[in-house]
């Protein structure tokens, strides 16, 4: 099974993000975040975070790239547990029971994303507001012969 995990090339997420995620945390686009707000609301480094930042899940903070990589499935089910109690503690989710089937179908999302792209292929996300609310738009760099592990830095899988 695929997923995403955050990279780091630079230091410039540091610069451009309210909180910026670690690097190799798992993460997801994290749309959610704005679907209740109006264009106008969205500004500074939030407006940055909205134009193309995925979202870590350890920190909840941003990345601006993302390494298609392998996932246990023990992680992957942990990543819905997260992800649901993060929608009761911060997003007005009743209970961790009503919460489970949005995050599982928002891990999903990012695991159908990663399932389409080889391993150690690199992805980007652009979003706007339109008439019919948020669109994404995800790109893709190939890897290289080169692993990930030569030029970003991962978190364990611990």
């Amino acid at each position: 099974m695929k997923f995403a995990r955050t990279i780091t090339l630079d230091e410039s997420d540091s610069r451009i993000f309210e909180t910026c995620a670690t690097p190799g945390e798992w993460a997801i686009s994290g749309t959610f975040e704005f679907s209740n707000l109006k264009e106008e609301q969205i500004e500074g480094k939030q407006k940055q975070a909205f134009t193309n930042g995925w979202m870590g899940l350890t920190s909840f903070g941003r990345s601006t790239f993302v390494g298609v990589t392998s996932i246990l499935d023990e992680e992957y089910n942990n990543l819905i547990t997260i992800l649901a109690n993060k929608f009761v503690k911060d997003y007005g989710a009743p209970n961790i029971h009503t919460a489970i089937p949005v995050a599982k179908e928002e891990i999903e999302f990012m695991n159908s994303i990663c399932e389409e792209h080889p391993y150690n292929t690199l992805l980007m996300v652009s979003r706007e507001i339109t008439a019919k609310g948020i669109r994404e738009k995800f790109r893709h760099i190939q890897a290289n012969d080169a692993e990930l592990e030569a030029f970003a830095v991962h978190g364990s899988t611990e």
